[in-house]
């Protein structure tokens, strides 16, 4: 019997798009027609992501755990390092992670098969967030005029990772680069996911760009992939 379809949170933001499914989710593959989606990256593109599996846990255990199961966590707090080909594992607090799998990765499943066994000093935690990219040169201009953070200061270099605010929603924040055009990828609580989707959409439409396709935004997400 087939496992049955997830929703993603910014599914009936969508509802123009052309459909595929990966991971049992529907996903936008195209949202106009390939040229005009590609059309989009010369100026600002948002994408949604949610369909990406992620984990969390936590935990004084946590990190010894993970490394026990060859999974190497970020030294630091708010940063983040590459998992698997283009996957991506992050150091929320002292001993809480979140880890996010590319289609074709098995990582965050087999982290929640095994906590969902219990591991001693070990807590999963639930994430259901709404992910989104936003990719081209104006990220920036479109950040500058949703959120406070001055992400012209960040070094890059340090893989960091941002919880602020944009347009009053709490997010997380991965900035990036792919060929030194901005690529960010956020995450908010599914709630609030088609408020900021709007928002963000209708200010990156004012800019010329606007919502694509996952075909578009590439299917090897990560945000230092060239």
């Amino acid at each position: 019997m087939n496992a049955p379809l997830r929703a993603s949170p910014l599914h009936d933001a969508l509802a123009a798009a052309q459909w595929t499914t990966i991971n049992q989710m529907q996903v936008a593959s195209h949202i106009g027609t390939p040229t005009e989606d590609r059309a989009k990256l010369q100026t600002i593109a948002l994408a949604d992501l949610s369909h990406l599996k992620r984990c969390g846990l936590k935990g004084l255990d946590a990190e010894a755990w993970l490394k026990s199961v060859d999974i190497e966590p970020p030294t630091a707090i708010n940063q983040w390092a590459p998992l698997g080909k283009c996957g991506l594992i992050a150091r929320l607090a002292a001993s809480e992670f979140f880890i996010e799998d590319n289609a074709g990765q098995d990582y965050a499943d087999r982290i929640h098969t095994q906590l969902g066994r219990g591991v001693p000093g070990v807590t999963p935690v639930l994430r259901q967030d709404a992910a989104i990219a936003l990719s081209g040169p104006l990220v920036n201009e479109l950040l500058l005029q949703t959120c406070s953070f001055n992400f012209a200061a960040i070094n890059l270099a340090t893989r960091p990772i941002v919880m602020t605010s944009i347009i009053g929603v709490s997010v997380l924040l991965i900035p990036g680069a792919r060929n030194n055009v901005p690529f960010y990828q956020l995450w908010c609580d599914a709630t609030y996911a088609v408020y900021l989707w709007e928002h963000l959409r209708e200010i990156a439409e004012e800019l010329g760009g606007g919502a694509v396709g996952l075909a578009t935004i590439s299917p090897n997400i990560n945000p230092e992939q060239s």
